[in-house]
């Protein structure tokens, strides 16, 4: 609070000369210190603190006997290495020379442009993007609530037609294009993803691509 203090500024003698009245304030900062605690206190039990951004990153278990390895349908192989090279097959692996006489795979190379990577992933996994899409319009309308359609979605990712895609990397590929192609794999919707080894056939099939 406030104070003012006036003290009579000349005598009371009939000749004295009277001078003026001089005023002291004296501010009392007490309540103004305690808002200003108040308001400190309110700013921080009220704002968000940023959060770590995590990212999930599938590593299947290595089964005990190679026999257990079971197949993967409708499956898309990137296979990284460095100076940004990125290529992929569809389906299974084959060497030259198989015994089921298949033709040998063949590495397409791609890049992490819109018309590359992205389209190449939007496009297999195609029947996934149209029944997301489909939840999306339900949700809008109002017919499914939030919860139903996260539940919806993540089904439509777990299902067998839904597009699963490998990665492997050298020794020679970088971080960095990893988290882009995983980022990219999340944009997708690609539900079915993980990182694991790459063999030695594709290893040596990648250095032979990689070298034209």
């Amino acid at each position: 609070m406030a104070e003012v203090n006036t003290d009579g500024g000349g005598g009371g003698g009939k000749h004295d000369k009277k001078r003026a009245k001089k005023a002291s304030t004296k501010i009392d900062m007490t309540p103004m210190v305690d808002l200003a605690f108040l308001l400190l206190t309110f700013f921080v039990l009220t704002s968000t603190f940023s959060k770590p951004k995590t990212m999930e990153i599938n590593f299947p278990a290595k089964p005990e006997d190679k026999k257990d390895e079971t197949k993967v349908n409708n499956a898309l192989t990137f296979l990284m290495t460095k100076d940004d090279g990125i290529y992929y097959y569809y389906g299974e692996f084959y060497i030259a020379g198989n015994a089921k006489g298949v033709p040998p795979t063949q590495l397409i190379k791609t890049n992490y442009s819109a018309t590359g990577l992205h389209k190449l992933l939007l496009d297999k996994n195609k029947p996934t993007n149209d029944a997301i899409k489909s939840l999306e319009d339900r949700l809008k309308k109002r017919e499914i609530v939030d919860t139903t359609y996260k539940r919806l979605v993540n089904k439509e990712k777990g299902t067998k037609e839904a597009l699963t895609v490998l990665v492997k990397a050298d020794e020679k590929a970088i971080y960095k294009n990893v988290i882009d192609l995983i980022d990219e794999l999340n944009i997708c919707n690609i539900g079915k993803y993980a990182i694991v080894d790459m063999g030695a056939k594709e290893l040596e099939l990648l250095n032979v691509a990689n070298q034209k």
